[in-house]
């Protein structure tokens, strides 16, 4: 298992435009991926999910991956935040 933190820096927080691009992005791979904010986990495959936790601008989330792909799975979440303006790793 891979874990990694990252603090939300658009000062909409994790709207529907970037964590779609997310999800999208993580989508493709095989390895279990999560998104933990406040002590939630959900699925970050999940767009429903991601958008329950109403994340803020400021929060530090972390995305957790466990399987055959992991270690590519949380780099290519890292990258997509960073290019939608949503974290800067």
């Amino acid at each position: 298992m891979v874990e990694k933190q990252f603090t939300i820096t658009d000062e909409a927080g994790m709207h529907a435009r970037p964590a779609s691009a997310l999800v999208g992005a993580v989508s493709k791979f095989s390895s279990d991926i999560t998104l933990e904010h406040n002590g939630k986990k959900v699925n970050l495959k999940s767009i429903l999910g991601v958008m329950s936790l109403g994340i803020p601008s400021g929060s530090v989330v972390t995305i957790a991956a466990d399987g055959p792909d992991e270690n590519e799975a949380i780099e290519q979440a890292g990258a997509v935040m960073e290019k939608e303006g949503i974290s800067n790793q």
